[in-house]
C-alpha cells in the first residue's frame, strides 16, 4: 500500500444558522489514503464524519478545498465511487438479482443482458446469497438485505467503497458475519474502502488506519492511528495480540476524553496538513499488553 490514491485537501463545510451567521462543521481538513487501504473514521456525532463521506461520494461539495480520487477532483456523484448506507435502500419491486443487475447495467450501459446477469450473479455469490437470487426484499432478513446492498456496491467494481455505519442496525451476530464478509472481500480484491463507525472494535478489526476526529463544531483530525495488528488477523485472535489492548485503550481514551479537550490542549507543532500518525503498542515491560486491560 504505497500509492497515494485519495486526497482530501483543505476541505471545509459550513451551514447557515437559523438566526444568521454560520456554523463551521470542519475547516481546513486534510487526509490521504493509499490504494487498497481500509480506513475507518471515528468521532462523536456532529463532528462531520458523514459529511466527509458525502464529499468523497460527491453528494456534497465542500465550501473550500477539494477531494481527489485517483488524480481527479470530485465534482459530483460517480459510479467510480460506491456507497453503502445504514439502510439497505433496495428497490422493493426488484429481486436480489434485479437490484444488483440494475447497478451493473447502470455502470456498463453497453453490456448485453447475459453479461450483466453473470456479473450480478458473481457478486451475489460472493456475499453468500446464492440460491436467493429471485427473492424480493420483503422475503429477506435485515442481514440479507444489507448483503444485497454490499453486492450491489461491489458489482460495479468501484475505485473506492464508502460505507456509512452499514452494520449499525443489525444484531451482533449478523453484524459480525457481515464484517467478516466485507473484510474478506476487500482483502481478496484489493478494494480501497473508507468507513464511518462509532464502534471501536469494528474499526480495530476492519481498518488499516483509523482517523480520529475531534468533537464538532469546528472539528479537526486529531491524529491518524496505524493499526499494529497484522492484516491477516482473525477475529478470534484479536485479543491475543500483544498490541491489542494498547490500541483499544488509545481509541477509547480519545473518544472519552481527548476528543473534547484536544483543541484546548493541542500539542506543539500540530499541523492540520499533516495530522500526526501514531501506532499504539504495548510497553516492553508488559508482554501481551495485559496491563492495559483496566482502561478497556
Amino acid at each position: 500500500m504505497t500509492e497515494r490514491f485519495i486526497s482530501i485537501e483543505a476541505i471545509a463545510r459550513r451551514y447557515p444558522k437559523a438566526g444568521g451567521g454560520e456554523t463551521t462543521i470542519f475547516d481546513n481538513l486534510w487526509f490521504a489514503m493509499n490504494k487498497g487501504e481500509f480506513s475507518c473514521i471515528i468521532g462523536h456525532s456532529g463532528c462531520g464524519k458523514t459529511t466527509v463521506l458525502n464529499v468523497l461520494a460527491g453528494l456534497e461539495l465542500p465550501d473550500d478545498g477539494v477531494a481527489v480520487v485517483d488524480g481527479r477532483a470530485i465534482e459530483g456523484p460517480s459510479l467510480d465511487r460506491a456507497v453503502i448506507f445504514q439502510s439497505h435502500a433496495l428497490l422493493p419491486w426488484r429481486s436480489v438479482l434485479g437490484n444488483v443487475s440494475f447497478a451493473v447495467s447502470s455502470r456498463w450501459r453497453d453490456w448485453r443482458a447475459d453479461r450483466v446477469r453473470a456479473q450480478a450473479l458473481r457478486f451475489i455469490e460472493l456475499v453468500g446469497l446464492k440460491g436467493a437470487e429471485l427473492k424480493k426484499p420483503s422475503e429477506l432478513s435485515g442481514g440479507m438485505k444489507q448483503r444485497v446492498g454490499i453486492a450491489r456496491a461491489l458489482s460495479i467494481e468501484p475505485k473506492i467503497l464508502l460505507m456509512d455505519e452499514p452494520f449499525s442496525a443489525l444484531d451482533a451476530l449478523t453484524r459480525g458475519t457481515l464484517q467478516d464478509e466485507v473484510r474478506r472481500i476487500c482483502l481478496d480484491t484489493g478494494q480501497t474502502a473508507c468507513m464511518i463507525t462509532h464502534d471501536v472494535d469494528e474499526a480495530i478489526y476492519l481498518a488499516d488506519r483509523i482517523v480520529l476526529m475531534t468533537n464538532g463544531p469546528d472539528a479537526m483530525i486529531a491524529e491518524i492511528v496505524e493499526n499494529p495488528l497484522p492484516r491477516d488477523r482473525r477475529r478470534i485472535d484479536l485479543h491475543k495480540h500483544p498490541d491489542y489492548y494498547a490500541l483499544r485503550n488509545h481509541l477509547i481514551d480519545f473518544l472519552v476524553s481527548r476528543s473534547r479537550s484536544f483543541k484546548d490542549e493541542m500539542p506543539a507543532g500540530y499541523d492540520k496538513r499533516h495530522p500526526p500518525i501514531v501506532r499504539p503498542s504495548a510497553p516492553p515491560s508488559s508482554p501481551g499488553g495485559h496491563d492495559a486491560r483496566t482502561a478497556a
